[in-house]
């Protein structure tokens, strides 16, 4: 059992980007959208998180990507591994990152509690368990986004 609070660390492939994260919760989710699956080569698992419980060394190689009109992604500029995504409308949901739950060193004691875009998920790909599943529909009318814009 971990002590509170719980502190981990992570970081990308090469070493370059590292971080110490201060968890406010041990749930993380999947994305099925057809970016996070191009982004991560499968679903995006992540954990929210406040942007202002993460320490980064190395910053300077964080290279972020406004992929859409209301969120872009970020990833090591020397080994190109997938490091947040980031909502960056104004909205609450700005003030925390969906760090990529394999950037973590240790992922242990967490639980899978959320997916999204369900109805985008490949019909080859088949998590285990109950947990809230949201379609890209549901997703967009909490951000307060147009069908039209709704592209992650």
């Amino acid at each position: 059992m971990r002590a509170a609070p719980d502190i981990r660390t992570g970081g990308c492939m090469c070493g370059a980007v590292r971080f110490s994260a201060t968890l406010t919760s041990a749930e993380f989710g999947a994305c099925h959208c057809e970016m996070c699956r191009r982004w991560t080569g499968s679903a995006l698992l992540g954990i929210t998180m406040p942007m202002a419980n993460i320490t980064w060394q190395g910053a300077e190689h964080i290279r972020r990507m406004q992929s859409s009109d209301w969120a872009e992604r970020a990833n090591c500029d020397t080994c190109g591994s997938a490091l947040y995504y980031h909502v960056t409308l104004d909205d609450p949901m700005a003030d925390n990152l969906e760090l990529c739950l394999g950037a973590l060193d240790d992922a242990s004691g967490l639980s899978f509690n959320r997916e999204i875009y369900i109805d985008h998920k490949p019909d080859s790909f088949a998590y285990a368990g109950e947990r809230e599943r949201l379609t890209r529909a549901q997703i967009l009318a909490q951000l307060g986004i147009s069908d039209k814009e709704g592209q992650a």
